[in-house]
């Protein structure tokens, strides 16, 4: 499939697609995004032996896209919610612990070594996979897994 071609496919199905994903979550902007990973996904694996069958796989990756993020949010409130209720039912001995590990953790993190803090907080703090760490800093996979060792250990002997 074309450049153009794909293009004409968009046009023509994004608006039935995000009304799809909005009609079952009643957020435009969600739905909008789902709709927009959906026709990434769809340009990154190229599945265009059937052209006719272009529109039903729209609707399942879709809808498939939608229920992932769903689940993802409901684990997430579930583990803020239980998160939540143990920060509110500390001690001041253990709100001391907290602020002292805290404190810590601040400390090691400014003293890394500056190529094991960028692996490590792109790790920890976007949420991103070593092959993503790995494209976007231009190093391999094992130089990133090396850095990233490094970095839980620099942690560990600091926090101590």
């Amino acid at each position: 499939m074309t450049e153009a071609e794909f293009r004409q496919l968009f046009d023509t199905h994004f608006d039935e697609i995000r009304n799809y994903i909005w009609y079952r979550c009643g957020d435009g902007d969600l739905a909008s995004d789902v709709t927009q990973e959906t026709f990434v996904r769809l340009w990154e694996k190229r599945p265009y032996h059937d052209k006719s069958k272009l529109r039903g796989l729209l609707f399942k990756m879709a809808g498939d896209i939608f229920i992932t993020h769903h689940r993802k949010k409901n684990s997430d409130l579930k583990f803020r919610t239980s998160l939540k209720q143990h920060i509110e039912n500390k001690t001041p001995e253990e709100e001391l612990q907290y602020q002292e590990l805290k404190t810590k953790y601040e400390q090691a993190l400014s003293a890394m070594p500056e190529k094991q803090r960028i692996v490590f907080l792109m790790s920890r703090y976007d949420k991103k996979k070593y092959k993503e760490i790995a494209e976007a800093t231009g190093l391999g996979m094992k130089a990133i897994e090396k850095r990233m060792s490094l970095a839980l250990q620099f942690i560990r002997e600091k926090i101590q």
